[in-house]
């Protein structure tokens, strides 16, 4: 497909955009800034947007990102704990590097995900894009559990899938959140940069 009619699909794409959709990019928006200075409002404003795309992939027979929109839901009930838990200092969990052990259940961890999430994909939904589904699914689930404990790796979990979200949302008319994840990979890589700072400043003290 030549510019012009990438452009002429972006426009009707565009035009096919709900409120709905727009209100969820709203939100998912400002959860990522807000996650991005390690501020705890990255939770409730996360939880609005989350429970908006429950209903849009659905719709849009994205199923697995249906479901980890609503893995979300639970994690964003989790990370808000854990992030406002005080120690017996008083002190709330510091911005983290993950250990060695922990790199490696992470990777293990999305490569079980993906294996599963595609066979229930191609064995039990009508989606037409199981793998590239399976893929971005797996990728966030640990993305998100990275970030709920605090761990500086989470960035690069969520840069990745927003690589690759950006083309399969656009592929499915759903524009706004294309462009959405296209913000959120700059965000992403600004967040990575924030947190490696806090984190070494975290480790010198």
């Amino acid at each position: 497909m030549d510019f012009h009619g990438i452009w002429t699909l972006f426009l009707e794409n565009l035009r096919q955009s709900t409120l709905l959709e727009a209100v969820a990019v709203f939100f998912g928006l400002l959860s990522v800034w807000y996650a991005r200075k390690g501020n705890i409002l990255v939770y409730p404003t996360g939880i609005v947007s989350v429970l908006i795309y429950v209903y849009i992939c659905f719709n849009a027979r994205i199923y697995a990102d249906a479901g980890i929109n609503a893995f979300y839901f639970g994690m964003s009930v989790y990370g808000w704990y854990f992030w406002t838990r005080k120690d017996s200092s008083r002190k709330v969990p510091p911005i983290r590097f993950s250990r060695r052990w922990e790199h490696l259940a992470s990777l293990v961890a999305a490569v079980l995900f993906f294996f599963f999430l595609r066979f229930i994909l191609m064995e039990y939904t009508d989606s037409n894009v199981p793998n590239w589904d399976a893929l971005t699914t797996a990728i966030f689930i640990v993305g998100m559990w990275l970030m709920a404990r605090k761990k500086v790796e989470n960035w690069a979990w969520w840069i990745a899938g927003d690589l690759a979200s950006i083309p399969l949302y656009f592929s499915k008319g759903l524009v706004l959140t294309s462009f959405q994840y296209t913000a959120f990979l700059v965000l992403a890589i600004l967040g990575h940069i924030e947190w490696v700072r806090i984190a070494r400043k975290g480790e010198s003290e």
